[in-house]
């Protein structure tokens, strides 16, 4: 039976990250710390076997998934299917701003997430259905290989729920930091998540 093996990674560091802002379908740049610990992805990464480099259209994702490709000699596929949530009128500002300024869609968003609608953004519904479609691909091309899929603290998320079954409802069960790991083993009807959120490379490859 033909396996798929993905190593999920959330984009490295950027200011944004840093500040806690809500970057969404923005196009924010990687950080210099961003840069390094995808360095540290790579390498980390280097002897796995990987066949393909996928990354989300925006720029942090694209340039990290430059960097984690050059140890695989390997182009990057731009595959939209894993943009960040779009978060409408959020997109900019930090946490503390969006509790000020819309407390009771932020509220939500802490408590039930997957019921929260706002004006000219996505839902987390949403989400989880271009990314179960663009999963979906990955096992069709990919059949018995493994990939590098770089995407968004959302996505990463979400990509995790499903491979364990579990609801939208537990989206804030899940951590993704930027440039963590996350190994999940695809075949027909089944998931296995063989490691989740790793940083250890990023440890060990610390100035």
């Amino acid at each position: 039976m033909s396996k798929l093996r993905v190593f999920v990674v959330r984009h490295g560091e950027t200011q944004w990250v840093r500040e806690r802002r809500f970057a969404g379908s923005r196009d924010i740049p990687l950080a210099q710390e961003g840069r390094r610990q995808c360095t540290a992805v790579g390498r980390a990464l280097a002897d796995s076997g990987v066949v393909a480099v996928y990354a989300s259209p925006l720029e942090r994702a694209r340039a990290s998934a430059e960097l984690i490709a050059e140890p695989h000699r390997l182009p990057v596929r731009i595959a939209p299917a894993f943009s960040e949530m779009a978060f409408g009128p959020w997109e900019g500002l930090n946490r503390d701003e969006v509790k000020a300024r819309f407390p009771e869609t932020w509220a939500q968003w802490r408590s039930t997430p997957h019921l929260l609608e706002l004006p000219g953004a996505e839902t987390l519904a949403s989400v989880a259905a271009r990314v179960a479609a663009g999963v979906a691909e990955l096992q069709r091309a990919h059949a018995g290989q493994a990939v590098v899929l770089v995407s968004h603290a959302i996505v990463t998320r979400v990509v995790v729920l499903d491979a364990l079954g579990l609801g939208l409802d537990r989206l804030w069960t899940l951590d993704a930091a930027p440039a963590g790991i996350t190994e999940i083993e695809y075949e027909p009807g089944w998931a296995t998540v063989h490691r989740m959120n790793t940083v250890a490379h990023l440890e060990a490859a610390a100035p």
